[in-house]
């Protein structure tokens, strides 16, 4: 999973310039529910008792030593920055501090630059009008004593009424799941990040306010709060318009915290930050999609044949096809790695533009037809498959598949994943090595899964695959059943998967195998991070520079990975997309995309988990599967199943695992599985094949 100086840009705090930022607004909550119970998605809702106002003016002008601090610090950055945190001009992230009139608005001047002293040039993230709903939060507290912090493993404690880092929704006053972690992975606490991450996807479009309180350091001495926000905190005011600008969006923020029952004297840090609307995420997407299909309307597009062969003896592939297909090209030049979306002729992407076609490109597509399929019987079901991380269509060549494939009487058909394909490795390491051009990689993902939507209509249109005497028996007969198609992937493709289950308008169920979601959290617990890592600790040597660099990406990757999407899968469909149930299979200890992230995603779309979820002793987790109500098998909805092979279980810090083996290509291998991945997608139905017991999944030799 590839893509993160020191110098001028560890300045401390940052000035806020003519800070015109909008206040927030939080409005007392008004539930039903009972004061601190659990919502339905896992939050805990705020009390119904009304919050004495916290708007009372300022008590008294700060002294001349607070005034001499503020000085200090506001002296030391660029206009812009958030002056919150002095450690970075991006810190705490993401913050409103930097959100100007509905947009982000990150300071060209406090971006960070790579050893070349190239900064990233934030023009795509200013498009944004948020922040990522998969974001981690960072701030610098190296010296908070990580016992305090509420653990991966404990989210129940994020909600406690001492906890002391609370998330409020500011809309409806609810708290936000969370857990908390300094950066095991910096070499010194100078840059050691406080990294929050909240345990569902926050809301689209919401803004969030966050509360530091009671902290303290490991030998048990209080942590005092940073002179601007002792400014707001303590209602002291200044001359500085700077700061006195963004009062009113501070008192927002002290109001959505004393609803939860925070009291602001107990606070060492609060801000607010606004998640990035449906329309801005996925609006690109949804336009170039909506604009391919009513072109093809019900035709399929354009394909060629290039080759029809027999498969090897013993292979279990009795036919394979091979060709192209002829998708609307969105991107620049030829829609290669490296090309951006067009937006028209000498027009400069700088706001709410749509791209533009640009001619056709032509993509690869295999089909397998197993043995079992031309064997004769029934026409075979037709699967889309995604393949895994920077490979090829070629996977469907892979063992387990070619096994799913007689087992169950099924047609294969696969492309690239543009953008993170086997063709993309090139961009990808120049990308790693200068960030401003992750938005090459943002724009192609999105053009690689409208080729997949249109693959998809490859398979099922009554002028696409099926017509061709490849797709028949010699009788010319029909191999394949097109009234229904279904996807099957794994590992990067189960994450991609989700992003095409929710804008796809033909698939009807997807499998998502070893599945999850948000690079900003499944990179730095990858194994898979460490080739690429090589390449970008050089360009990037600062760790907390690149911590910052990846929760920065996010904000432009959620356009083209399931994260961004997963708010629409299986609930709040996009329009003229059907709702998807999706079977997400997870393996336990798993070195390549970590269980944590399917959690999160399975919180965020109220998918039941397989209960009893591990063995037990097997999971780390207080309650494990917290947060998920169990399957009620059989099922004709969607479930989360973990699949232990025994595995050491994934560490408590946030690093890759090491020890034991990896059980990432566990679950697709086992009979059980494909059993269960084929009632779910054929018969409609989600079986239990554990016998009411945890499930386990065979070793690979």
């Amino acid at each position: 999973m590839p893509v993160l100086v020191a110098g001028a840009l560890l300045a401390g705090a940052c000035s806020g310039g003519d800070d015109d930022a909008s206040p927030t607004t939080a409005a007392p909550a008004t539930t039903e529910a009972a004061p601190g119970t659990d919502a339905p998605d896992g939050t805990a809702t705020a009390t119904t008792e009304s919050p004495t106002p916290s708007t009372a003016p300022p008590d008294r002008p700060a002294d001349s030593a607070l005034m001499n601090a503020i000085d200090a610090a506001l002296s030391l950055a660029p206009e812009g920055c958030d002056p919150l945190d002095t450690r970075h001009c991006l810190l705490p992230f993401p913050s409103n501090g930097y959100r100007r009139d509905g947009r982000v608005a990150l300071p060209a001047g406090g971006m960070p630059a790579n050893v070349d002293g190239v900064p990233i040039d934030p023009t795509e993230w200013n498009r944004n009008d948020g922040f990522s709903p998969s974001t981690p939060i960072l701030v610098h507290l190296p010296d908070v004593d990580p016992a305090i912090l509420p653990p991966w493993t404990d989210l129940e404690a994020s909600l406690a009424d001492d906890a002391p880092i609370v998330l409020i929704d500011t809309a409806t006053g609810d708290r936000v799941p969370l857990w908390a972690e300094l950066d095991a992975s910096a070499d010194s606490d100078d840059d050691r990040l406080l990294m929050i991450r909240p345990a569902v996807s926050l809301t689209e479009g919401v803004t969030y306010a966050l509360g530091l309180r009671d902290l303290v350091t490991a030998s048990g001495d209080p942590i005092e709060a940073e002179p601007v926000f002792v400014a707001y905190r303590d209602r002291r005011t200044t001359d500085i318009a700077a700061i006195e600008d963004r009062r009113d969006a501070m008192e927002a923020t002290f109001d959505a915290l004393a609803a939860a029952g925070v009291e602001r004297d107990s606070l060492v840090l609060a801000w607010d930050f606004t998640v990035a609307t449906a329309e801005d995420i996925a609006g690109r997407m949804l336009h170039i999609r909506d604009t391919a299909l009513a072109e093809l309307g019900d035709a399929a597009p354009p394909f060629t044949i290039t080759s029809v062969t027999p498969g090897e003896e013993g292979s279990g592939i009795a036919r394979q096809v091979v060709g192209t297909y002829t998708v609307p090209n969105f991107l620049t030049g030829d829609g290669g790695p490296g090309n951006r979306f067009s937006y028209g002729d000498g027009v400069v992407a700088t706001g709410d533009e749509l791209p533009q076609q640009n001619g056709t490109l032509e993509a690869p597509f295999v089909c397998n037809i197993s043995d079992a399929t031309l064997a004769g019987g029934e026409p075979a079901h037709l699967v889309q498959y995604g393949h895994g991380l920077l490979g090829s269509e070629r996977e469907i060549g892979a063992g387990n598949v070619r096994a799913f494939a007689n087992e169950h009487n099924v047609v294969f058909c696969a492309t690239k994943w543009a953008g993170m394909s086997e063709d993309d490795i090139g961009n990808a390491v120049a990308t790693l090595t200068e960030f401003s051009n992750f938005p090459t990689m943002a724009d192609r993902l999105q053009q690689g899964v409208l080729n997949q939507i249109v693959l998809g209509r490859l398979m099922t249109a009554d002028d696409g695959l099926a017509s061709d005497p490849a797709f028949q028996a010699d009788d010319g007969s029909p191999l394949v059943d097109t009234a229904h198609l279904d996807y099957d992937g794994n590992s990067q493709g189960g994450i991609m998967g989700q992003m095409l289950a929710a804008v796809s308008p033909d698939i009807e169920r997807a499998v998502l195998g070893v599945t999850g979601m948000n690079y900003s959290m499944l990179l730095e617990r990858s194994v898979d991070f460490d080739t690429y890592a090589t390449i970008m600790q050089p360009a990037y040597p600062n760790d907390l520079d690149r911590v910052l660099i990846i929760a920065l990406v996010q904000m432009l990757w959620d356009r083209g990975e399931g994260a961004g999407y997963v708010h629409h899968v299986v609930d709040d469909p996009y329009p003229g997309t059907p709702a998807k149930e999706l079977l997400l299979h997870v393996a336990f200890g798993d070195w390549q995309v970590t269980e944590l992230s399917a959690m999160v995603a399975a919180r965020t779309m109220g998918v039941p988990i397989h209960r009893p979820v591990t063995a037990e002793g097997r999971s780390g987790e207080v309650v494990p599967g917290w947060g998920l109500d169990a399957i009620e098998y059989p099922s004709d909805g969607s479930g989360l199943v973990i699949w232990d092979s025994g595995s050491d279980p994934i560490p408590f810090d946030n690093v890759p695992p090491r020890t034991s083996r990896d059980s990432h290509e566990d679950p697709r291998a086992d009979a059980d599985v494909r059993r269960q991945k084929a009632a779910f997608l054929f018969d409609d139905t989600l079986i239990d094949v554990c016998d009411g017991a945890a499930c386990t999944a065979d070793a690979r030799d």
